[in-house]
């Protein structure tokens, strides 16, 4: 049987015994993974239009787990994403702040292109070396990862990304590059503090924790080291938090001049993985 082109989902753990001095030996589990697949049923699954593709849950392997989901998801890097529009809010209403898409628009894009980073990277890649980075920081802080995308390209829109994640995590960070060129830091994209968006379901039961988790985020990166803008949030009516049904956050990790070393991105994964443990 080909596992990868099954419909179901399969995961593979091993145990091992590593030793421990002359005579003491301790069991090892192996890093377990899951294969998600689509699924028509999830509420606001029907919003998608692009979901082909599946995603991948990494369980930790950690003596005390924490037993907890985060959902990665690496902004952008969708094929063809940006010729298809799908509606901002799942009541039809217009977008109450601009952003990549303008205020009072219905419909917006299903995956933007990104930016283009000031050394010629895409952001999609940039993003996506972020991605691999956290989730091996959290896997090792004992906490289970979503990844949403591993490759350059994941056929798998905004909001089939964010059904899969409030359907298989209890978080939801998106990584993204802002598109300015001033080096300003880091930030999250909170909640517009408008009433009518506020009280729109599901964002009227969820936008507080949205915020809390986006808080927790810029206290931890700042405690690593991380350049962070201004007060660390920007509030913007985001298509991802519009639909989320868990904490949910689009987190900007610095913009198109910010240094996305490997040493760089080591502080970012550090500060989310210290901002998780708040």
């Amino acid at each position: 049987m080909n596992v990868l082109n099954s419909k179901k989902n399969y995961y593979v753990r091993v145990r091992g015994y590593i030793k421990k001095g002359k005579k003491q030996y301790y069991s090892n589990w192996s890093a377990c993974a899951e294969r998600i697949v689509w699924n028509s049923k999830w509420e606001f699954a029907g919003f998608s239009k692009i979901h082909t593709d599946s995603t991948t849950l990494y369980f930790s392997n950690v003596a005390k787990p924490k037993n907890k989901t985060v959902c990665i998801n690496a902004g952008h890097g969708t094929k063809g994403g940006e010729s298809v529009k799908t509606l901002c809010h799942p009541d039809g209403s217009p977008k109450v702040t601009g952003g990549s898409t303008a205020a009072g628009a219905t419909k917006a894009a299903l995956v933007s292109g990104g930016t283009v980073l000031n050394d010629g990277t895409a952001e999609s890649k940039a993003t996506l070396k972020v991605a691999m980075t956290v989730k091996e920081k959290l896997l090792k802080a004992g906490y289970n990862v979503l990844m949403i995308r591993e490759s350059e390209d994941a056929q798998i829109d905004n909001i089939g990304r964010t059904v899969y994640a409030n359907n298989n995590a209890d978080y939801h960070i998106a990584i993204h590059y802002d598109s300015t060129s001033s080096n300003k830091g880091a930030f999250y994209i909170g909640v517009p503090n408008i009433k009518s968006y506020r009280n729109m379901y599901p964002v009227s039961k969820n936008w507080k924790k949205h915020n809390k988790l986006g808080q927790n985020l810029v206290w931890g990166m700042k405690k690593s080291g991380v350049k962070i803008y201004g007060s660390g949030s920007m509030a913007i009516d985001l298509t991802q938090t519009s639909y989320s049904t868990i904490a949910s956050v689009d987190l900007e990790v610095g913009d198109k001049k910010s240094d996305h070393s490997s040493k760089a991105l080591k502080k970012i994964a550090d500060g989310i993985v210290k901002g998780m443990n708040k």
